[in-house]
């Protein structure tokens, strides 16, 4: 049994959007691989962020509160004959990757005549069925996710191989689901087919570490730098932007650049987290050398010293 959701983030069933994302902030941020070396601390990551990508979306929170954890096996259309609070079985699958792209065709093995059956209480009840709503697998990178724009992507399944441009809206997260209406299974007869829900997935990135929408990337800088105090250039997903390292900076501290880390159509942007990593001449000249000399023979620093 999957567990509940709300449970999974620690807040009530009717908690707000805000308490829903500050929940979410939270728990990304203790359980991120980057930061938690615990080896179920992956498994909980993903599971905050499934979590998330449902409550987090108005329409998605609705359905999985009326419907509970298989709501993904209602098709469209049925909910106004569903009471509050009622489920359904899970379908079959079958699987494609095409073009960065994984599909799961999800309910194509469902017996709705069995499903309608114990909704409705008698088998044909329900009349034609509308198609079953999909869903796939989207790979962004960390800089197509900021910036959003259209893609083209093809799916591969059971009915052969299928292609869309598809809109991927600015900011978009780990786990959030871009709605294609009426790209899912086909109904029998005239009704209208499902829908089809793409879910990102965000590729590793060289530099960038996404947590929800903040985002962190390391920021080398000079010994005299990190010393003395500097304004630096930082490349971020959304061009360069210039960072103050304050005086007697260290390796490790972390510059909070507000409002920098992903785009929110709805809500507050996330944060970018610039963190000091100090670099060394690698093979330093002459002059240098000398110069590191004369301050290692007239500074009383010990790093070592409490």
């Amino acid at each position: 049994m999957a567990r509940d959701y709300y449970e999974v983030l620690g807040v009530s069933r009717n908690a707000s959007a805000d308490e829903v994302q500050q929940a979410y902030r939270k728990l990304a941020r203790r359980y991120h691989p980057d930061v938690n070396s615990d080896p179920s601390a992956e498994e909980r990551f993903k599971e905050i962020n499934e979590a998330y990508s449902v409550l987090s979306d108005p329409d998605t929170r609705k359905r999985y509160d009326r419907f509970g954890p298989d709501f993904r096996s209602i098709p469209e259309g049925y909910e106004e004959w569903v009471g509050a609070g009622q489920g359904a079985g899970r379908g079959g699958a079958g699987a494609g990757v095409r073009g960065g792209v994984r599909v799961d065709e999800g309910f194509g093995g469902v017996d709705f005549e069995d499903l309608f059956g114990r909704l409705f209480g008698a088998r044909g009840a329900a009349g034609p069925i509308p198609g079953a709503d999909q869903e796939a697998e989207l790979e962004l990178t960390v800089e197509e996710a900021y910036r959003g724009g259209k893609r083209n992507v093809t799916l591969s399944g059971p009915s052969g191989a299928r292609s869309f441009e598809v809109t991927i809206p600015r900011g978009v997260v780990d786990g959030q689901r871009i709605r294609l209406p009426g790209q899912g299974g086909r109904g029998g007869g005239n009704v209208r087919a499902g829908d089809l829900y793409l879910v990102v997935r965000l590729a590793p990135h060289s530099r960038y570490r996404v947590s929800g929408r903040d985002i962190s990337v390391d920021l080398p800088v000079a010994p005299w730098e990190a010393a003395l105090g500097a304004m630096v250039p930082l490349t971020t997903p959304g061009g360069e932007a210039k960072v103050r390292v304050p005086p007697g900076s260290s390796s490790g501290r972390r510059l909070r650049l507000r409002g920098e880390g992903m785009p929110n159509p709805r809500g507050s942007p996330g944060d970018l987290y610039a963190e000091v990593r100090i670099a060394v001449p690698p093979k330093p000249t002459d002059r240098e050398r000398e110069l590191f000399e004369q301050l290692a023979a007239e500074s009383t620093f010990d790093p070592r010293r409490p």
